[in-house]
């Protein structure tokens, strides 16, 4: 059996409670160690079989995966954050199949989560933004036509974005190409959660200019919006006048 468990968003004890126990009973662990925290690793029993996947191959990974199941071992693939975003779980999961080796997937406190709680910060505001945009900048790996830089930017949402810290100057430009006024607030959180996370607020016109001087290049967050000002409504949701299905509206 594999157990998939997203490992948070860095601090070592935002993993859940169910990754917690699957670490704790793992046989075999493999983790991605060039973002996973490695104190998460502290969970793991000892004589636990413990493999850094940062240098490996999807087949090396497989290989690891398949001895430990001819041996009758119980393994977790230690994945960053929440295995649903950008995880490159799909190909593991299809490859599984197709040995007929059963997994499963233990979610995680992704660090858009993280982000947003070390800033303080609600994505979603009354008269701000209801929509959360999650995407990356083109880089080496390119994105589908429809979903270039510019062309999300122009919805004026709240966008998170993931692999993008080492393209700010061509990301700041298309974010102002697509509608964003140079103006709009932006943040760069550098390794959410963990003890050396940085929080740099700074406007969608000095992106690149804020991270070349605080020194991060990779591991961070870009957030952008209006969600990071001071300006919003107040939520219908506690408002005296407003009826819901378990209160009346006080006058």
């Amino acid at each position: 059996m594999v157990h998939f468990v997203g490992a948070g968003s860095g601090a070592a004890d935002l993993i859940t409670v169910r990754g917690a126990r699957l670490l704790a009973e793992a046989d075999v662990i493999i983790y991605a160690g060039s973002l996973v925290n490695p104190a998460l690793l502290d969970y793991a029993k000892e004589g636990a079989e413990i493999h850094d996947s940062a240098k490996l191959t999807l087949e090396e990974v497989l290989s690891i995966v398949r001895d430990a199941e001819a041996r009758g071992k119980t393994t977790v693939r230690l994945q960053t954050g929440d295995t649903s975003l950008f995880g490159a779980v799909r190909e593991q999961f299809d490859a599984l199949e197709a040995l007929g080796i059963d997994y499963d997937v233990c979610p995680g406190v992704s660090s858009f989560c993280g982000a947003a709680a070390s800033l303080k910060a609600e994505y979603t505001l009354p008269d701000v933004a209801q929509t959360v945009i999650i995407a990356r900048m083109e880089g080496r790996t390119p994105v589908p036509e429809k979903e270039k830089m510019r062309d999300l930017a122009a919805h004026q949402a709240t966008m998170v974005l993931f692999l993008s810290a080492g393209l700010l100057e061509s990301l700041q430009q298309e974010l102002m190409a697509g509608g964003y006024s140079p103006d709009t607030p932006a943040a760069i959180v550098y390794k959410a959660t963990w003890p050396d996370e940085k929080l740099l607020r700074c406007r969608v016109d000095n992106l690149a200019e804020t991270a070349k001087e605080n020194g991060v290049s990779k591991t961070a967050l870009i957030l952008v919006g209006r969600f990071l000002g001071e300006e919003y409504q107040r939520s219908k949701l506690y408002d005296p006048s407003f009826t819901t299905g378990f209160r009346e509206a006080k006058s």
